[in-house]
């Protein structure tokens, strides 16, 4: 801001007040610079990083005061307790990726790696199965990259797509994946998704949300008595509801959370953000994250007052080094 002196030409009460008025203005001015970098500083200053040096981390989940998480480029599932960390899996060629807890008290998870695979384990990390095909024999052309339990103890997957070099979006063969209580082998419920990533369920069992990467947006769908999926829509257009961060093709969401009320919580790939969606599709809140552009999931503590979100500093980095950083939840 640029102030001007006052002019010597003006008589010497004016010319008084024409000081007085010019040090306010500075000082408001000042005052003004100040405030917006104090604001600046507070929107981050309760986030906390608490595990660094990680290769591609995802899939957090909070359970029973401990955190485990996943990095798909260091093929580990680690559980941390709050002060040391212990690699609980490593199986090399997997790409670990989603993680979810099943009502046997064991994990699902997914090997992102093309073609993809289901990994079920037990909490000390011990493989207890594997699944490299569908009911129909088919394998995960694409990679598995997310997984949600129901809570009537079924399980939804999603395939993401081809992943080439140089790495830019290609075939459109994105698929939801539904294992029904009891079942022993996954089947096809939805198909032609690009570049499906995140997957979610609200508290109520009745929709299905789902990531399309590459589209930058979140479907729905409803679920049915049988696990079958229909009503297909859009649910959220992120370039909507924020403005684009860059022009990467692969700007778009990632993995999701939905918290006890049905509120969506979608971290955003290339982004560097989480965005808070009310389950109507309204943007609730911003969660602008320091730690890097490759925001890529989060957890809730157990009150959902706090949100662990998983984050690559550089998504353009092959090695996807990254850390898990805490921050306050907001109403």
């Amino acid at each position: 801001m640029k102030i001007d002196p006052p002019s010597p030409n003006l008589p010497r009460g004016r010319q008084f007040f024409a000081e007085l008025k010019r040090g306010n203005v500075y000082k408001a001015a000042v005052a003004w610079t100040i405030g917006a970098m104090l604001a600046a500083s507070a929107a981050r200053a309760d986030e906390v990083t608490i595990i660094s040096d990680l290769r591609g981390p995802e899939g957090p989940l909070y359970i029973d005061g401990n955190l485990y998480y996943v990095g798909w480029v260091s093929n580990t599932l680690s559980k941390w307790d709050g002060k040391t960390t212990i690699v609980l899996n490593k199986t090399e060629g997997c790409g670990h990726n989603g993680l979810a807890l099943t009502k046997r008290k064991t994990f699902l998870l997914a090997c992102t790696n093309d073609p993809g695979a289901i990994l079920e384990l037990d909490l000390t990390g011990k493989q207890l199965r594997r699944w490299d095909t569908d009911s129909n024999g088919k394998k995960f052309v694409g990679g598995i990259n997310d997984i949600v339990v129901t809570a009537n103890g079924g399980a939804y997957a999603t395939v993401f797509g081809p992943y080439g070099d140089p790495p830019i979006p290609t075939g459109v063969i994105g698929k939801i994946l539904y294992l029904a209580p009891g079942k022993e082998k996954w089947g096809e419920v939805a198909t032609d998704l690009n570049y499906a990533n995140g997957i979610g369920v609200s508290p109520d069992g009745k929709t299905l949300y789902v990531s399309q990467t590459v589209s930058n947006c979140v479907l729905k769908f409803t679920i049915n008595t049988d696990g079958t999926l229909s009503n297909r829509s859009n649910f959220a257009l992120l370039s909507v509801l924020v403005k684009n961060k860059n022009d990467s093709p692969w700007l778009g969401p990632d993995s999701m959370k939905i918290d006890s009320n049905g509120n969506v919580y979608v971290a955003q790939w290339f982004g560097g953000k989480i965005l808070k969606i009310s389950s109507d599709g309204k943007l609730l809140h911003v969660f602008e994250i320091a730690a890097g552009d490759g925001t890529t999931n989060l957890a809730f503590s157990p009150s959902e007052k706090d949100l662990y979100v998983t984050v690559v500093k550089d998504p353009k980095d092959q090695l996807a080094k990254g850390s898990i950083v805490k921050i306050s939840n907001v109403k």
